[in-house]
């Protein structure tokens, strides 16, 4: 039997449906999910607004899924796919959780932690980012285009 393996793809697509899910609630839309063994074991999107709390993001709310799921602190068996290039915040928590890879989509040149000279990931982490970067960038700038409208 010839199965087809996962690829960072495939569990990208579902951190954009988590995306989707936050720009439905008129959140900021990035979406996260937590692979470990090729399964899934944490989905979750921005929720500030719906929390009315600025350390609620997709990353923050997926690590504390996943620790829950697996009943441990670490996370360095775990990949994390999310839509946006993780913040300085969430890239902290990443080097706390020690999560064992990072797979982004759209980079963020005014947020994302690579605009630090320096790593605030864990060492052992590594990182693919650009991964349907396009997808990712449609759902932020229909989200910013709205917001924009909605405010004139």
């Amino acid at each position: 039997m010839n199965v087809k393996p996962i690829n960072d793809e495939h569990f990208m697509k579902q951190a954009l449906v988590q995306a989707s899910m936050a720009l439905e609630k008129d959140e900021v839309p990035v979406g996260a999910v937590i692979v470990c063994n090729n399964q899934i074991i944490a989905r979750a999107f921005n929720l500030t607004q719906t929390l009315n709390d600025p350390t609620a993001h997709a990353e923050m709310q997926a690590f504390t899924a996943a620790s829950d799921y697996l009943g441990g602190k670490y996370l360095n068996e775990c990949t994390l796919y999310v839509s946006l290039e993780p913040c300085v915040m969430c890239a902290g928590a990443a080097f706390w959780v020690q999560i064992g890879r990072v797979v982004y989509g759209a980079a963020d040149a005014k947020r994302g932690y690579s605009i630090l000279n320096s790593s605030v990931l864990h060492p052992k982490t590594k990182t693919t980012g650009g991964i349907l970067a396009e997808e990712s960038e449609l759902l932020l700038k229909t989200f910013f285009s709205n917001k924009r409208k909605n405010n004139n």
